[in-house]
């Protein structure tokens, strides 16, 4: 299948490819990164890295036990992350200097993602940067951010970049070839899926747990990170960072790897960032016709079509709207907080101002404020 050469590429690497699943950093794959990286860039390619391997660069510095025989604390490794940081940009710019590119930092949480003028400012502060020539390298602020306001992992840090900056393509650097039908290390019969065309439940199967002892997601991360992405208009490529020239053979959309294409043209900036927003755990659960309505008919949620509310959020945030199969359908911006729809929902719009003494408007999420996932 031809594919046309992204204009925008977000690049994810892992810490055991950084690593090369050592417990140093591998200074030659970096310099091979920036080669790469500076080719892309002479055919006119905009690039941005979203890279792991501040915590290993914190180890390596302060001569730390191997990871497989130490499980650090979050304050520990928090330290590592903030030794490391600086180790690793440094380390960065000074092999990107050797292709005459110049680096940038960026450290991001979930809430600068949540805010949308702060979503707005990182926006333009990487588009800019893009732009310019600099090869913005972000990765989650590992030294300060807690788990109330964490992404995770860098998976799905990436996904949520590649929507932030309208990326065409998203390559996930990891340690193995791609998404295999089952698992290959105890499976013969396991074959790597070169595409995926729609992330469903036989996918998520295949996915399994976690990655190894060095990162923090595994392929299961990787999916997550995809449906993310490709919801948001961005294709998305799992390849090994140890094949030659990878980055290379992918944008020239040579068969390497998995490639998912994306589900949906590019979404416009206000509905990618309401997929960025997503308060994890807050649900609203829907009938069967107000399902339909939302996804046949395009159609706002209005509360008699609610049955059911889980968690806990204030007007303005964005919740997920589950069907009653449990299929998430849409995400969008509530006008009420969840206290509110708990009172009015199953009763009729026009009971709204009876039963909460006012009322912000007949829905309780707009269809404008509403990007539907089916």
């Amino acid at each position: 299948m031809n594919h046309t050469p992204p204009r925008r590429l977000v690049i994810k690497l892992g810490t055991s490819v950084l690593t090369a699943g050592t417990d140093r950093l591998n200074r030659p794959y970096m310099v091979d990164l920036a080669r790469q990286v500076a080719a892309l860039r002479a055919d006119g390619i905009q690039v941005a890295l979203v890279s792991s391997g501040a915590i290993a660069a914190g180890k390596e510095c302060l001569g730390a036990a191997p990871a497989q025989r130490v499980r650090a604390s979050v304050p520990l490794k928090q330290m590592y992350a903030a030794v490391g940081q600086s180790r690793l940009m440094h380390l960065y710019e000074q092999l990107f200097e050797i292709y005459g590119l110049q680096v940038a930092q960026a450290l991001l949480t979930r809430d600068d993602l949540r805010d949308r003028r702060r979503y707005l400012n990182a926006r333009n502060t990487l588009t800019l940067c893009i732009e310019r020539g600099i090869v913005p390298i972000i990765n989650e602020n590992d030294a300060l951010v807690t788990a109330e306001i964490r992404v995770g992992d860098n998976d799905n840090l990436s996904a949520l970049v590649a929507g932030l900056i309208d990326a065409d393509l998203l390559l996930i650097l990891t340690d193995i070839d791609g998404l295999y039908s089952a698992d290959p290390r105890s499976d013969p019969q396991a074959h790597l899926l070169s595409e995926v065309p729609v992330i469903d439940d036989r996918i998520w199967e295949m996915a399994g747990g976690v990655g190894s002892v060095r990162g923090t997601g595994g392929m299961r991360t990787k999916i997550q990170a995809a449906d993310l992405a490709t919801r948001s208009g961005t294709s998305v490529v799992i390849a090994s960072g140890a094949a030659p020239d990878v980055i290379l053979r992918v944008a020239r959309s040579e068969p390497i790897g998995t490639r998912f294409p994306s589900a949906v043209s590019h979404l416009e900036s206000r509905k990618r960032w309401l997929l960025a927003e997503t308060a994890r755990h807050s649900q609203l659960v829907v009938d069967a016709g107000a399902a339909a309505a939302l996804i046949r008919k395009g159609k706002s949620l209005l509360p008699a079509g609610i049955v059911e509310v889980t968690g806990t959020f204030e007007s303005g945030q964005t919740v997920r709207i589950y069907s009653q199969d449990g299929h998430e359908i849409a995400r969008g911006l509530t006008q009420y907080s969840a206290d509110d729809v708990r009172l009015i929902c199953g009763l009729r719009s026009s009971q709204i101002a009876e039963i909460l003494g006012y009322d912000y408007g007949p829905e309780v999420v707009h269809r404008d404020d509403m990007v539907v996932l089916t």
